[in-house]
């Protein structure tokens, strides 16, 4: 089988690999479509994601596809069966498994960054980590299940009451996906600063009731303009220092601030505790996809988030190098590999 093997910095091959075969608890996925996430760019430049990877490791965590094989000791799952894959395995033994935030496990397997993932043309999980998805809903559609996954942890860290006004910096698929989370969990004013017109056309197809242009538009002035108020909520999805500094400067007073875009690892920001203080607000982060994995697939079956607008291409594996290398291409939106 081709595979997108990652050796370091720059450098990852497509190689021809054994098939894997399943082990007792495991199954074998014939993968349809994997999500270039931001965490694959971060290891394909030398940076660690959420953990490091090693030399020799099939990339790829957003991904779906059929079940083709099935181990000893698996129930409930099918030959056949349309899935997609929760990438991070959890011990269950160790003290924050067993302290109720696993998402924080010492012994976690990361499918796709500790262990081989879905930039292949099959993949093998643990059954544990696979999730049964409706027949009608699209394999690129449900290969965005861990995305969404994401976001909603870092949804409801944001604690949105009903009503309130809520900003989200980068109109990305995370920032899109955000501002369509914080619409369905009630707020009343949803402002989207993006500097590509198309993803801010598509920010308002998607909820927004002002997008703003950070670079050619005076931001505060803007929301002085259309007499915003106070932005109870301010959710960073750019992932750059300036972001979120720029997103600590605009929130309210008493507010929350997300800062859920991922920096380099060695990145800083410059913050005034005064300004923290005067305005009394909570900085939070939020890590991977606890517990949300159910939640995420039910609601793109539901047909109530939408994860393919922002899509900007599919490509062939053979591509993958070149769209990780390539800044300018993944701008543009959402690039997902496909297998045929």
């Amino acid at each position: 089988m081709k595979a997108a093997v990652f050796y370091k910095e720059n450098d990852l091959r497509i190689e021809d690999l054994p098939v894997p075969e399943p082990k007792v608890g495991e199954v074998l996925i014939k993968v349809k479509a994997c999500g270039i996430c931001g965490t694959d760019v971060h290891i394909f430049h030398g940076d660690e994601g959420a953990a490091a990877t090693p030399a020799g490791t099939v990339l790829g965590h957003e991904f779906s596809g059929v079940v083709e094989k099935i181990g000893d000791g698996v129930s409930g799952i099918s030959v056949g069966d349309k899935v997609c894959v929760d990438p991070n395995k959890l011990c269950n033994e160790c003290y924050y498994c067993k302290s109720g935030i696993g998402h924080f496990c010492e012994h976690m397997i990361g499918i796709g960054t500790t262990v081989h993932g879905g930039f292949a043309e099959y993949c093998c999980v643990p059954q544990s980590q696979v999730y049964k998805v409706a027949e009608k809903t699209s394999f690129e559609k449900a290969a965005m299940a861990e995305p969404v996954a994401c976001c909603l942890h870092g949804i409801d860290m944001c604690d949105i009451k009903v009503g309130e006004t809520v900003m989200v910096i980068g109109g990305g698929m995370i920032g899109l996906i955000m501002l369509q989370l914080a619409k369905l969990s009630g707020a009343g004013k949803l402002v989207l600063l993006e500097p590509v017109a198309e993803k801010r056309v598509l920010g308002y197809k998607l909820g927004a009731d002002l997008c703003i242009d950070p670079i050619n538009e005076d931001v505060e002035a803007v929301l002085a303009e259309k007499n915003v108020g106070r932005i109870s909520t301010v959710i960073e999805c750019a992932g750059l220092p300036s972001t979120m500094k720029q997103a600590i400067s605009l929130a309210g007073k008493k507010s929350t601030v997300m800062l859920f875009g991922l920096t380099k690892p060695n990145d800083e920001i410059p913050v005034k505790p005064f300004e923290i203080f005067k305005k009394e607000v909570v900085i939070k982060a939020s890590f991977i996809n606890p517990y949300t994995q159910r939640r995420a697939v039910d609601l793109i079956d539901s047909g109530k988030i939408d994860v393919s607008s922002m899509v900007y291409k599919k490509i062939a594996l053979d591509e993958l190098s070149a769209a990780l290398a390539d800044g300018t291409l993944r701008s543009k939106g959402k690039l997902i590999v496909v297998n045929e």
